[in-house]
C-alpha cells in the first residue's frame, strides 16, 4: 500500500538560514513514526509545513496518493492532519468543550448548540480514557496533562487521520506518560498515524515503529527500526554539523597558589516543586557556567527562579555572599543580576519603543533630574553601549521591532551593560539569530566574562554550551545528572546523558 503521507525534497529558507534542505519523510497509516533531531535540525519547520503554517519553497507533499497543497492550517485539518504543539495552543479562559470545537462550532441552522458540544466532548474524553474531565471546565484550570488531553480531543473532533505530537511527554509524570502511550496505542489500532517527536530514546523504543533522523535541515536516516536502534547510532547521526560555531578562545588556565576568588553567584539547595529538584551551583567572576538539557529538564526554570521571576520552594540565592530576597525581580536586579530571557520579544523588549528606551529601561533613575528625565543623557548613554556591541544600524531612535534577531539580542545585553550587572543569566542567547551574528554574540559573552561578569548560560544547542562554558551541568527531568569542566565533555557524551539520564555524580 502507498504511504498515508509522503513529503519529498522539502526545502525552506528563512532570512539568513536554510531551515530545510531537501527533507524526505513518509508515514504509513496506523504507525507511530518517530522524528528525531537536535534543536535546529528542522523538525519544527517541517511539522509547521505539514500543519499548513509555513509554505515550502520546493518539494512535494502527497496525501493518500494525491499531491496536495496545504496553504493554511484549516486546509490541513480538513484533510485530517492535526498537530499538537509542545506549547499547546489552547484558549485558557474558554471551557474544554469550547476549545475542542473552536472554529468549527456545533450548530444547527446557524445556531450554536453548546449543550451538544459538551456532550460530544464528553464522548471524546471518554474515548481518550479521561471521562472525569468536565467539558465545562475552563482549560486554564486543568493541569498540564489535562490540557494535553483537551488538545487531543480537539484533534479527534476533526476525524483526524494523522496526528503530529511535538514532545508530548515533556510536562508529564510517569503515570501520565503511561496513559499517553495507551491513547497512542488505541489511535493507531484504529488506523490513525502518529508522528511522534521526542528526544527520549527510551520512549521511542517503547512506542515507535520507525524512525527518521534530521540534522541541519536534511534527512540523514530513514526507516530505522525504532524499537531496536541503539543509542550510540542515533546520537552519532544527530551530531556533527554543517554550521560553523566560531567560538572565541578561552583564556589559558593559569596555575597559581592563590585561592580562587569567591563565587559572585551562589545557589544553595534551590528547588521549585514540579520543575526542578534541589541544586547547588556557583559561578565565579569571569566564569561561564552552562546548563545543558532537553526542553522540560528545568533549565529555564532555574534561571527564572534565580532571577526572582519564579518563587523557589526551598533554597536561596546569594550574590557576592549576600542573600537575595526570593521571588523578587527588583531585589535580583538591585543585587546585580540581569536576565536575557528565551522569549526576548515577549519577555524582554518593548517592541514599539526605540533602542534608547529599551536599553535605558533598567537604569532610568540614573537619568532623573528633579522629576524629569535627562533625555539627551539617556540617549547618549544608550548609544555608547550599543556602539560597543556594533549594533546595526547605529540609530538609537530606531524602533527595536525593526532590528534583526541578533541586533535585538544586542539591545537586551546593552541594557544590562548599562546597568553594570555583575551576574548575567542567558537563556537561549542565539535563538532566532543568523549564523553571522552568532559569532559576534559569542565574542561579546566572552568579553563580558573577561571583564569579571559571572555568566550562567542555558542553550538547547550542545556545541554552544560546550564552546562557551568553562563548566557544564547536565540536567535531566529537573535533576543534575553530571557536572564537569567543558573540556572534559563532548557533544556525543552530553546527548547520551540527557537522553539516557544515567547519573554519574
Amino acid at each position: 500500500m502507498a504511504p498515508l503521507l509522503t513529503m519529498s525534497g522539502i526545502t525552506k529558507t528563512f532570512p539568513g538560514v536554510r531551515a530545510l534542505d531537501g527533507v524526505d519523510l513518509d508515514v504509513e497509516a496506523g504507525e507511530v513514526h518517530c522524528l528525531l533531531g537536535q534543536n535546529g535540525a528542522g523538525k519544527s519547520t517541517l511539522i509547521k509545513i505539514l500543519a499548513g503554517a509555513h509554505q515550502p519553497d520546493a518539494g512535494r507533499i502527497t496525501w493518500r496518493g494525491e499531491t496536495v497543497r496545504l496553504p493554511t492550517p484549516v486546509t490541513a485539518m480538513r484533510l485530517g492532519i492535526a498537530t499538537i504543539y509542545q506549547e499547546l495552543d489552547l484558549v485558557e479562559h474558554l471551557s474544554v468543550a469550547e476549545n475542542v470545537y473552536l472554529g468549527h462550532e456545533v450548530a444547527r441552522r446557524g445556531v450554536v448548540r453548546p449543550r451538544e458540544a459538551r456532550a460530544r466532548t464528553a464522548d471524546l474524553l471518554t474515548r481518550l480514557g479521561h471521562p472525569e474531565i468536565d467539558p465545562g471546565t475552563l482549560v486554564g484550570e486543568l493541569p498540564a496533562a489535562g490540557q494535553q488531553i483537551a488538545s487531543m480531543a480537539r484533534a479527534l473532533s476533526h476525524k483526524v487521520r494523522l496526528i503530529v505530537m511535538d514532545e508530548p511527554s515533556a510536562a508529564l509524570d510517569p503515570d501520565e506518560v503511561d496513559n499517553l502511550f495507551r491513547i497512542v496505542g488505541s489511535l493507531t489500532a484504529e488506523g490513525v498515524a502518529v508522528v511522534y517527536i521526542s528526544h527520549r530514546l527510551e520512549e521511542i523504543r517503547r512506542i515507535g515503529d520507525r524512525l527518521t533522523v534530521l540534522k541541519d535541515g536534511s534527512t540523514v536516516a530513514r526507516d530505522l527500526p525504532a524499537r531496536t536502534t541503539e543509542t550510540d547510532r542515533v546520537v552519532s547521526l544527530m551530531t556533527g554539523r554543517d554550521i560553523e560555531y566560531a567560538f572565541p578562545a578561552r583564556p589559558p588556565a593559569v596555575l597559581t597558589k592563590e585561592e580562587p576568588p569567591p563565587p559572585l553567584l551562589r545557589v544553595e539547595g534551590l528547588a521549585r516543586a514540579g520543575e526542578f529538584a534541589p541544586l547547588d551551583l556557583d559561578v565565579r567572576p569571569g566564569e561561564i557556567v552552562g546548563l545543558a538539557g532537553l526542553v522540560g529538564s528545568g533549565r529555564s526554570e532555574v534561571l527564572e527562579t534565580v532571577y526572582g521571576a519564579r518563587r523557589a520552594t526551598s533554597g536561596r540565592v546569594l550574590v557576592n555572599g549576600r542573600p537575595v530576597r526570593p521571588g523578587s525581580v527588583r531585589a535580583a536586579v538591585r543585587a546585580g543580576i540581569g536576565l536575557a530571557p528565551e522569549e526576548r520579544k515577549a519577555q524582554a523588549l518593548l517592541m514599539l519603543e526605540s533602542v534608547t528606551r529599551n536599553v535605558s529601561v533598567s537604569a532610568l533613575s540614573r537619568f532623573a533630574r528633579g522629576g524629569w528625565l535627562d533625555r539627551a543623557g539617556e540617549r547618549e548613554a544608550a548609544r555608547a553601549r550599543t556602539r560597543e556591541l556594533s549594533l546595526t544600524p547605529d540609530d538609537p531612535d530606531r524602533p527595536v521591532r525593526t532590528l534583526s534577531g541578533g541586533n535585538q539580542q544586542k539591545v537586551v545585553l546593552a541594557r544590562w551593560m548599562l546597568r553594570e550587572c555583575r551576574v548575567l543569566l542567558l537563556d537561549e542567547p542565539t535563538r532566532g539569530v543568523d549564523v553571522g551574528a552568532r559569532s559576534e554574540l559569542y565574542a561579546l559573552v566572552r568579553r563580558l566574562a573577561d571583564q569579571g561578569v559571572a555568566v550562567l548560560l542555558v542553550s538547547s544547542e550542545v556545541p554552544e554550551v560546550l564552546g562557551l562554558a568553562d563548566r557544564v551541568l547536565v540536567l535531566r527531568e529537573g535533576r543534575v545528572v553530571h557536572a564537569a569542566p567543558a573540556r572534559e565533555l563532548d557533544e556525543h557524551r552530553v546527548l547520551d546523558l540527557v537522553m539516557e539520564g544515567s547519573p554519574t555524580c
